[in-house]
């Protein structure tokens, strides 16, 4: 029950900052690229989906790729596996 509420969590977040990156391209105070990569680092955590995506993206990048790695790393070493 609680890495399922983890992975719902992780879900209603990860949309959430995807939904403020996309308003951020539009309005000029808020970072839009920013919040649109932790939102799809995010659902990227806990979907395989998503995560098959983002890996492919990234992949031409080793800087981007390495770095979105490490990132991960420590988001699931502060938030604990997700299943």
């Amino acid at each position: 029950m609680r890495q399922k509420a983890k992975r719902i969590a992780l879900v209603l977040i990860g949309v959430l900052f995807v939904l403020l990156g996309l308003i951020g391209f539009a309005l000029p105070f808020l970072q839009g690229f920013l919040f649109l990569a932790i939102g799809l680092m995010l659902l990227s955590i806990s979907s395989a989906r998503m995560r098959t995506w983002l890996e492919s993206h990234t992949r031409r990048y080793p800087k981007l790729h390495a770095l979105v790695g490490r990132i991960e790393r420590w988001v699931l070493d502060i938030i604990g596996p997700v299943e």
